[in-house]
């Protein structure tokens, strides 16, 4: 384990203003996305949305690291250029996500466990050698009735652990998510006792696995409330509550918070983050690390055509400025006018 390159390249994942875009959809999630733009989930078509998004001129100014699927670290632009090379010519490193989905926990209904251990050191290894220079695995906890048990969140958090380690040791940083999903009618407080429930659970087990906490990235979700929830907590007490919850478990070692975005408006997502960046004083960078918070708007105007992909990318470019002004505070409700 090379712990200068994994501190180093920590640190260039969450350097001031910069934070990454998650390409990593899997073959069914980005199907969904086409779907609502009727367009035909095909190699190619789904080859032609990354390259528009990846070759985004001035995006490197707001976006340090792209997570890509297997298929993506595997595919080139239509020059023929290997798409990590794409992302390095511009400055971006190019990441991977690793887990292979979730399963249900076996006797425990409603949770689930992440899956993606066996053949990881060789996958790790392979990965490297395509360019990539961190990883990603994403744990899912449920809220519900007598949900998550103890159980759900120390399997996960010990997999997780696993994972990191085994990133390391092959000199990739592990982004670590352990997302406590936003489905359901809990408030925000439930959700803030479940989500310092399985940090603590998941740095317990980084402790025991001897990873070096320098040399990762925390993905989590923002302390919120439930989608169903009746009274939506504001935008201040999302920001208070979540860098709270923080403060309490994730230990000062860690370089960086890159949060998920976890079925949030675009605009939301860019209005807690920079909420909390106003607040100061965090012992982390509090950056993001979005998917459809980045892409939504950006799919919309592209809708599958080549004719689009200017228009697509000026979008693209706009909403990752705006989550770089987030990153430092800086973001207003004019800037969304602005780009309208």
């Amino acid at each position: 384990m090379d712990e200068k390159t994994l501190i180093s390249t920590a640190k260039m994942l969450v350097a001031p203003g910069k934070g990454i875009l998650a390409a990593d959809e899997s073959f069914n999630t980005i199907k969904r996305r086409f779907d609502a733009i009727r367009l035909e989930s095909t190699e190619e078509n789904r080859r032609a949305y990354r390259e528009m998004l990846f070759t985004t001129p001035q995006a490197e100014k707001a976006i340090s690291g792209v997570i890509l699927y297997d298929e993506t670290i595997h595919q080139k632009s239509k020059d023929g250029v290997p798409f990590p090379e794409v992302l390095n010519q511009k400055g971006i490193l190019p990441g991977i996500k690793v887990d292979t989905g979730t399963v249900a926990l076996a006797g425990f209904p409603g949770e689930k466990v992440t899956e993606g251990l066996d053949g990881l050191r060789d996958r790790l290894q392979a990965y490297r050698e395509l360019g990539a220079r961190f990883t990603k695995w994403r744990a899912v906890i449920a809220i519900g009735s007598n949900l998550p048990s103890q159980t759900c969140i120390e399997t996960n958090a010990h997999i997780l652990a696993l994972y990191a380690a085994l990133c390391q040791e092959a000199d990739l940083v592990p982004i670590v998510e352990p997302e406590v999903l936003m489905d359901g009618d809990h408030d925000l407080q439930r959700c803030e006792e479940v989500t310092e429930t399985t940090l603590r659970s998941v740095f317990a087990a980084l402790t025991a696995q001897r990873v070096l906490l320098e040399g990762l990235l925390l993905k989590p979700n923002m302390v919120i409330s439930g989608k169903d929830f009746p009274q939506q907590a504001s935008v201040e007490e999302v920001a208070a509550t979540t860098v709270r919850c923080l403060r309490r478990v994730v230990p000062a070692a860690v370089p960086g918070v890159v949060f998920l975005s976890g079925g949030q408006t675009p605009e939301q997502a860019t209005a807690h983050l920079n909420a909390m960046n106003r607040m100061g004083g965090a012992p982390w960078e509090l950056s993001f690390s979005y998917g459809r918070a980045l892409q939504d708007p950006v799919l919309r105007a592209w809708d599958g055509k080549a004719a689009n992909t200017e228009i697509a990318q000026r979008i693209f470019y706009h909403r990752s400025a705006l989550n770089s002004a987030a990153r430092q505070g800086k973001y207003t409700p004019w800037l969304e006018a602005e780009a309208s």
